[in-house]
């Protein structure tokens, strides 16, 4: 079983950024293409290019994904993998009263790593801070 989540940028931000955009294309038109020529040229190219992209997210419903986050469940893995394809998760299901029981041998690098992992997760915002803390609150009983 495969679900995708598209995260977008919020209307709000995106508003802000298309006035922002606007003011840089203009510095770009006025004052960069005129003093830098060539680099101005891509300035302002690529003003306009993050303008439109902040346009359509705050003033329309066809928004534009910021990423995608892919959970695949393969019996009990669960891949969690990010578009951007810097990092991806792998994750054992076990039951609630078995969780970490494989790991409970005492070695705190084991801890030491599933905390590592579950604050890059949190750091990615993959989980909310009260998933964060509930699954930091697992493994600090494991030790």
């Amino acid at each position: 079983m495969s679900k995708k989540i598209h995260v977008r940028p919020g209307k709000g931000q995106s508003k802000v950024g298309f006035i922002a955009g606007l003011l840089f294309c203009l510095l770009g038109l006025f004052v960069v293409i005129p003093i830098f020529g060539p680099f101005g040229i891509i300035w302002t190219g690529m003003a306009a290019l993050i303008t439109f992209i902040n346009y359509r997210n705050g003033f329309t419903d066809k928004q534009i994904d910021s990423h995608v986050i892919d959970i695949e469940e393969n019996g009990d893995d669960v891949t969690i993998t990010s578009n951007r394809g810097f990092e991806s998760y792998t994750f054992r299901q076990e039951s609630a009263g078995d969780y970490g029981s494989s790991e409970k041998n005492g070695a705190e690098e084991d801890v030491e790593s599933r905390l590592r992992k579950l604050q890059s997760l949190y750091d990615q915002a993959l989980i909310t801070r009260e998933e964060y803390e509930q699954k930091k609150q697992d493994i600090l009983e494991d030790l």
